[in-house]
């Protein structure tokens, strides 16, 4: 490390983190949110505490969307472990060396300094020195940014790791939100780190059972509201409050001009991709219903966009997990894919807000939820589709199904009896194709009738499973009729009873 005058000052390992370390770390877990609320990510936490006691060197790149949780997931793995915790900035290279030293510094001496290292290479020596005397976690977060700033640290921290790091008790994190980098630029196989991971996590947004957990006091409905209409990312959930209403939430969230999300989609776009307006434009073509290729060009009007522009937006847009590519179920080579806004918050947004961007901002937030009231419960149905596909997956886990499956979907295709397009929300089947389930949700405040049962056994006709299952899954219960038509075969599952 070097002082003002350039001369290399030694740092003696301590080994102990000092009180005020400690002060500091806990406060800054206060800040994220992490020491007061810390829910979900049971699964994530028991990985990295395995990999931690692994007794040998560990490199695990986490990597994720923007706000799902990545740097309090870490900050709570490391609450109670000695670490060094650096998170780089959009900024030079010597301005992200100064503030790596700093974190070096402080957990080595447990005090806070103004001293830099020479380079990059000396302040990884001081983490190398530190990891060989005891455990410690190394974390860079915003990882990209390093990278950006200073191209040559992937291959000197390749060097460090073919090197001395294998040897040592190290943890080292490297934690991204720019998906495309993470994935080429750390794990890909032209990366300089290609091959020296020993494990990565992706950490994805909260399912509804543990999006549920941060809103108690909400019916079961308004909860599945709140996951729809932020997605389950923690941040955003955060922000909904169950001492309100769900219109409350709503308009004070999405129809304040002054909120976060009411410019969030837009500022997000504006970090991570060039030409804004572009991607504005296909995100809202999507949200209206335009689901293939030539309905979305058509849809933005943008002159002189043609298939093969829009799908290189659409890449980019699907590596950032905002839209997501359909194929029918068990048809990977079907030519009838479609595309759906996969992030819910900016399904929502662009949606709803999108088009009443003026009327939020001249005060008239109330007006426009009166407008989008009574659009809910169908933004929803896509929403309660994905809520029954996780339940699903639950009971397929638990062996509570008539057989095991490992893959379902949507499946879409045309009825060649009947002459008309016939969907099915969830088909899952087993490895050999034998055995099928069919499955149908509904989110409406009427009861499901026969008639949608029966709906729903005449498209089994178009497939040729042996064993066919069927699974009814309603917001609102079911009639008598329907209820007559249960058996083993076919399943009636109510909403207030799949997460009880």
């Amino acid at each position: 490390m070097t002082n003002e005058l350039g001369q290399r000052n030694i740092i003696v390992s301590t080994g102990i983190v000092t009180p005020f370390a400690k002060l500091r770390f806990t406060l800054l877990n206060r800040s994220c949110g992490v020491t007061n609320m810390f829910v979900g990510r049971e699964y994530e936490l028991n990985v990295l505490n395995k990999r931690f006691n692994s007794g040998r060197f560990e490199f695990i790149p986490i990597y994720g969307r923007r706000r799902v949780g990545k740097t309090a997931l870490i900050r709570e793995f490391v609450k109670d472990k000695k670490a060094v915790f650096f998170t780089a900035t959009e900024s030079g290279g010597n301005r992200n060396l100064r503030g790596l030293s700093s974190a070096i510094y402080e957990t080595a001496s447990g005090v806070q300094a103004n001293l830099t290292y020479s380079d990059y290479e000396a302040a990884l020596d001081a983490v190398f020195d530190i990891a060989v005397k005891e455990k410690l976690v190394f974390v860079i977060d915003e990882y990209p940014y390093l990278a950006e700033s200073y191209s040559a640290v992937s291959s000197i921290l390749q060097m460090y790791i073919d090197q001395k790091y294998k040897d040592t008790d190290l943890f080292l994190i490297l934690c991204g939100s720019s998906m495309s980098f993470m994935e080429n630029q750390v794990l890909g196989y032209k990366s300089p780190l290609y091959g020296r991971r020993t494990g990565q996590l992706r950490v994805a947004p909260f399912d509804f059972r543990d999006s549920s957990r941060f809103h108690k006091s909400f019916s079961k409905e308004e909860q599945a509201v709140i996951y729809g209409i932020t997605g389950g990312i923690p941040k955003y959930l955060e922000m909904m409050d169950d001492k309100r209403s769900l219109k409350e939430n709503i308009i004070g969230s999405f129809l304040t001009a002054d909120s976060m999300l009411f410019e969030e989609p837009s500022n997000l776009l504006k970090q991570e991709l060039r030409e804004p307006q572009t991607y504005n434009d296909i995100l809202t073509a999507i949200a209206d219903g335009s689901s293939r290729m030539n309905e979305i060009v058509t849809k933005t009007g943008i002159v002189g966009f043609d298939s093969s522009k829009c799908n290189k937006y659409l890449r980019s847009l699907i590596s950032l997990d905002l839209v997501k590519r359909e194929l029918p179920a068990f048809e990977p080579n079907s030519k009838k894919s479609i595309y759906r806004v996969k992030d819910g918050m900016f399904r929502f947004w662009y949606r709803f807000v999108a088009t009443n961007v003026t009327s939020v901002q001249l005060g008239l937030g109330d007006a426009v939820y009166k407008r989008i009231e009574p659009h809910i419960p169908a933004f929803m149905g896509e929403v309660f589709e994905e809520i029954c596909k996780q339940w699903l997956w639950g009971e397929n886990i638990a062996n509570r199904l008539p057989f095991s499956f490992r893959d379902f979907g949507r499946w879409w295709g045309t009825d060649p009896v009947r002459k008309q397009e016939a969907e099915v929300d969830i088909l899952a089947a087993d490895d050999v194709r034998s055995s099928a389930i069919l499955c149908e949700c509904k989110w409406t405040n009427d009861k499901v009738d026969g008639r949608v049962v029966r709906a729903l056994l005449s498209k089994a006709e178009l497939f040729n499973f042996g064993e066919k299952y069927f699974l009814l899954f309603s917001r609102s219960g079911f009639k008598d009729d329907a209820k007559k038509m249960a058996n083993d075969r076919i399943r009636l599952v109510e909403f207030s009873d799949m997460y009880a």
